[in-house]
């Protein structure tokens, strides 16, 4: 017997595109790292710090500016952060950092945005002069802050659900570490 009746090649010449790989950009894209509800506020964070870093430039006249040049700053921060961590999650630098890391760095960059963003927000509804894009710019600002609070309230709740399951559960009695080895 031959050995090519009997082994066939393992692998196809041209695969199909169903069974082939991802090409283009599809390839460094991977959307599974995140639950859909988390990617669905992480998209939302990118897009509401924008439109209110678009609405802030809008603005053309100020009395008191220093509540529109914090708010400017937040803003550009919080695009800039979202899109670092939306980049990070969904391309293949992810599998090339610590999980953990990630996680914790998203867990803090989430809190301090979504505190701040809060606080310029509040800072420059105080010192705003009332035109359309100066309101347009704060309803962003607070929509962003809330959501990037309620991520990070969804993290906690997470961490705290996944502390749970790991946390074995101790059924010996306390009078039992208490007896005397020796009886």
């Amino acid at each position: 017997m031959e050995n090519g009746a009997v082994y066939s090649p393992t692998t196809e010449e041209h695969p199909t595109t169903a069974r082939g790989a991802r090409s283009g950009l599809a390839a460094y894209c991977f959307l599974g790292r995140l639950k859909w509800h988390r990617r669905t506020l992480k998209v939302l964070q990118l897009l509401l710090s924008l439109l209110a870093f678009i609405c802030e430039e809008v603005v053309s006249q100020c009395t008191l500016c220093g509540g529109l040049y914090f708010f400017e700053f937040v803003s550009c921060s919080a695009f800039l952060l979202s899109l670092l961590m939306l980049i990070v999650y969904f391309t293949p630098v992810y599998d090339r950092v610590d999980a953990v890391k990630v996680k914790s760095s998203d867990f803090y960059i989430t809190l301090g945005i979504g505190c701040v963003f809060l606080l310029a927000s509040i800072i420059f509804v105080s010192t705003h002069d009332r035109t359309s894009a100066e309101l347009a710019a704060t309803v962003f600002g607070f929509l962003a802050s809330s959501v990037f609070l309620f991520d990070f309230f969804i993290m906690v709740h997470e961490k705290r659900q996944e502390s749970q399951l790991r946390k074995p559960e101790t059924t010996t009695r306390a009078e039992a570490l208490t007896e005397p080895l020796t009886a």
